[in-house]
């Protein structure tokens, strides 16, 4: 099984183009690995994917970001992928994954980065840039957690997948929540030979408290999926821009929630593009 989901990982990676760096950074949480593509010399984007993903789930994305980034996609510890956790210490609160990503950017020699992430890398990114000076711009791609909670019918539906997940129950969820919108093929395939891996349970709670949002001073970026299942991307929008009156908000039409990065991948790749250029 580690084979097939490292073979359909590395297939992925491939569609960035050249010139990827793989580095492994320790942490005293365990190895992160990133994989980097852009002038080492160029500001620096790094990039969390969201829970059960990879960092090579950007592939629709990255490539253009590099044009004008060092663009750092990490592995979530105790995820699907190359990071390998520390046995003896488990990232099991906010303030570890604080840690974590204090200890990373020290590690790859970073003051201060732009920070994008999706899903619950979107929830860690807020999270950290709630507590960090080291946040330069914020990315949040249909963030979970964040200003909503989640659809009880969404939860049902992944309840299955999360109890004993195998590769048909994530692909017959990853479909569901498609709405019937395509997913590419080869991001599918690792999805599907990733659910039978080991991973460590997730820091989810709690939800960033509303008085600390309405603090945030760092300029955001908010890009909602319409059909996205956990949440109703409307009510999110008009949470975060009464919570974030001077963020960028905006819904992009025909794309799911797990599926945004590459159904609007045009969309999104232009938008991040213009706002970390500013």
């Amino acid at each position: 099984m580690h084979e097939t989901f490292f073979a359909a990982y590395d297939k992925l990676l491939a569609q960035w183009g050249p010139g990827i760096e793989r580095r492994d950074i320790p942490t005293p949480y365990g190895t992160t690995r990133l994989n980097c593509l852009g002038s080492p010399d160029a500001p620096p984007l790094l990039l969390l994917p969201g829970g059960g993903e990879t960092s090579v789930s950007w592939f629709a994305n990255a490539p253009a970001w590099a044009r004008t980034h060092r663009v750092l996609a990490a592995d979530l510890i105790g995820d699907a992928g190359h990071s390998t956790p520390a046995p003896e210490r488990p990232i099991s609160t906010v303030a570890d994954l604080h840690h974590w990503l204090d200890t990373l950017l020290d590690g790859l020699g970073i003051h201060q980065t732009t920070l994008a992430g999706h899903s619950y890398g979107a929830w860690i990114a807020l999270h950290y840039a709630l507590d960090s000076p080291r946040v330069h711009r914020l990315v949040l791609t249909d963030p979970t957690g964040c200003f909503a909670g989640y659809r009880p019918t969404y939860l049902l539906r992944a309840l299955p997948m999360l109890i004993r997940p195998t590769p048909a129950r994530t692909r017959s969820f990853l479909h569901w929540q498609s709405g019937g919108a395509p997913l590419d093929p080869a991001w599918l395939r690792l999805q599907k030979t990733a659910a039978a891996l080991p991973k460590a349970r997730p820091v989810t709670r709690p939800r960033p408290a509303a008085a600390a949002l309405r603090t945030l001073r760092t300029p955001v970026l908010l890009l909602l999926a319409e059909h996205s299942r956990p949440h109703d991307a409307r009510r999110v929008a008009a949470t975060a821009r009464r919570l974030l009156p001077h963020a960028e908000i905006a819904v992009l039409p025909g794309s799911s929630h797990h599926g945004l990065q590459h159904q609007a991948a045009d969309e999104l790749t232009t938008r991040v593009s213009t706002f970390i250029a500013t």
